[in-house]
C-alpha cells in the first residue's frame, strides 16, 4: 500500500499538471459513471493530501475522494490519451496532460462535510504544515497496544506504513511489542521528528532508503531496491548491524520485521 510520501508526491504531481483548468472525467470502467458526470467540466482548484487519502477540490465545492489501498495506482501521460485499457475507474483530461485510476479501494465525490468528517477521524499528517503531534501523543501514551500496531493506526499517525514502522522502530532500538504507554515523551517526540524528516525525504526522491552507506551491501552509488531497508522484508537474513537473522510476525494484518538483538525485548520498568 502507498504510504504518505507517495500520496503527498501524488498531489504534487497532479497539482502541476492539472490544477486551474476545466478538466473532462469520465469512467471507461462504468464504475464511476455517476460520480465523473458531477465532476466532469468543472475547474480543479487543488489537490489536498491528508495520510494516505486524495482530495481533489472543485470549483463547485464538491471533491474526488481516492484512497489507492493495497492495488490502486495512477498513471499519467501527455495529451492525446491512449484508448483506455484493462479496468480504468477514472479518466481525468486537462489541457495537456491526463491521468487516470485503477484498482482503488475508495473513489467516491464528497462534499466539503464529508472530507472534514474523514480528516477528524485521521491523526496528524507529519508532512502536513501545522500537523499537531500532540494530538498523535495523547492517544499513544493511553494505550496498551503495542507501538507497532500504533504506527500503523491512521487514527493515531497518518500516513504510516508497513515500512516506514519497521524502519523507524528499528533505528530506534525499540522492542516492536512494548505498549504504546511505555514510551516517554522524548522517545515519541525523537520518533515523529525522524518520521517526519524520512517522509520528507521520501517525497523528494520518490521511494524510502533508511540504510546508511557503510550498512549497506554495495557502499558506493545510490541505494539499490535491496539495500535500500534494514529490516523491511529481510526475514530470515542478518541484520546489517549485528548479524542476528530478521525475524517477522503478523501484527495490524501486516507483516512486522524486527532484529531481536538491535530491538531488545521490552520490560515493564525498563527504560
Amino acid at each position: 500500500m502507498p504510504e504518505g510520501h507517495t500520496i503527498h508526491r501524488l498531489a504534487r504531481e497532479h497539482t502541476a499538471l492539472l490544477a486551474g483548468q476545466r478538466l473532462t472525467l469520465t469512467s471507461p470502467q462504468g464504475r464511476f459513471a455517476a460520480g465523473a458526470e458531477q465532476l466532469d467540466t468543472h475547474r480543479l482548484d487543488r489537490v489536498e493530501p491528508y495520510g494516505k487519502h486524495l482530495f481533489y477540490r472543485f470549483d463547485h465545492d464538491l471533491r474526488l475522494h481516492v484512497h489507492l489501498g493495497l492495488y490502486g495506482s495512477w498513471q499519467s501521460g501527455p495529451l492525446p490519451p491512449p484508448p483506455p485499457r484493462g479496468a480504468v475507474r477514472v479518466r481525468i483530461v486537462g489541457e495537456s496532460a491526463y491521468v487516470e485510476l485503477r484498482g482503488p479501494t475508495v473513489c467516491e465525490v464528497l462534499s466539503p462535510a464529508e472530507q472534514a468528517f474523514i480528516e477528524a477521524r485521521l491523526g496528524p499528517d507529519p508532512l502536513r504544515a501545522g500537523a499537531k503531534p500532540d494530538r498523535a501523543w495523547a492517544r499513544l501514551s493511553r494505550s496498551r497496544a503495542p507501538i507497532a500496531g500504533l504506527l500503523m493506526d491512521q487514527s493515531v499517525i497518518a500516513g504510516t506504513g508497513n515500512v516506514y514502522r519497521a524502519e523507524l522502530l528499528y533505528l530506534h532500538g525499540l522492542d516492536p511489542f512494548r505498549p504504546g504507554r511505555s514510551l516517554s515523551a522524548e522517545q515519541f517526540g525523537a520518533l515523529w521528528t525522524d518520521l517526519r524528516r524520512r517522509m520528507q525525504a521520501g517525497v523528494r526522491l520518490g521511494r524510502i532508503v533508511t540504510t546508511r552507506a557503510e550498512d549497506r551491501d554495495r557502499r558506493r552509488g545510490p541505494a539499490s531496491r535491496e539495500d535500500s531497508f534494514y529490516v523491511y522484508r529481510r526475514a530470515g537474513l542478518a541484520c546489517r548491524r549485528c548479524g542476528t537473522p530478521v525475524l517477522t510476525e503478523v501484527l495490524a494484518g501486516r507483516n512486522l520485521y524486527w532484529c531481536p538483538t538491535e530491538q531488545p525485548p521490552w520490560a515493564p520498568g525498563t527504560a
